[in-house]
């Protein structure tokens, strides 16, 4: 389990870069936002108590039972990368400005095009839309690729979004999974899935 930071290290992991997980042949990368403090302070991406990434890669059938996100590393095995549209921490996404959403999706392409896996899904409409310039850009698959690379939106999967359950969620990473072939066997049947508006 991830401990929890105190007060200061919070504070002190604001700007911090939190490494990214990546490797040769993953079938899906995923990319948050930027990281949070509590990411950023514990070394872990989607630390945050709340945060429905890791509960619903396992109910999307993409991981064999529900990761800590301490275990972040038992991904790579599985086909599954993580990083971010934007390195630095801050304690909230509204802190990051506009050039740094650009810049960030500028970045974000080269490492795509350097590691070339299958699927990257960017976590959040709002933060596509703003570091690729695509203001019409909805959850699901986009009709741009990168070299081999075809791209995918999920929504937010912050507690605080509430415009998406839980089971809707899961149901849009499973979505993904299907189309990427990483959906496990005994998952096949999948969850429920439904549309909501929202990043």
């Amino acid at each position: 389990m991830v401990s929890r930071p105190s007060k200061d290290d919070l504070e002190a992991a604001r700007d911090r870069v939190l490494p990214d997980l990546l490797g040769p042949g993953l079938r899906i990368v995923f990319c948050g936002i930027n990281p949070g403090l509590w990411s950023a302070a514990t070394g872990h991406h989607f630390a945050r108590p709340g945060n429905r990434f890791w509960p619903a890669l396992h109910d999307a059938g993409l991981t064999p039972r529900r990761l800590d996100p301490a275990e972040q590393a038992e991904l790579l095995p599985l086909g599954l990368g993580l990083t971010n549209v934007v390195p630095r921490a801050s304690a909230r996404a509204d802190e990051l400005t506009r050039q740094e959403y650009v810049d960030g999706g500028a970045a974000l392409r080269a490492k795509v095009e350097r590691h070339a896996p299958a699927w990257l899904a960017v976590l959040g409409v709002t933060a596509y839309r703003a570091a690729f310039g695509d203001r019409t850009a909805q959850v699901g698959e986009q009709a741009v690729t990168w070299g081999p690379t075809r791209l995918w939106v999920l929504p937010n999967p912050s507690g605080l979004n509430a415009h998406w359950s839980a089971t809707a969620l899961a149901g849009e990473f499973h979505r993904l999974g299907e189309a990427a072939g990483v959906v496990r066997p005994d998952r096949a049947g999948g969850v429920g899935s439904a549309t909501a508006p929202g990043s």
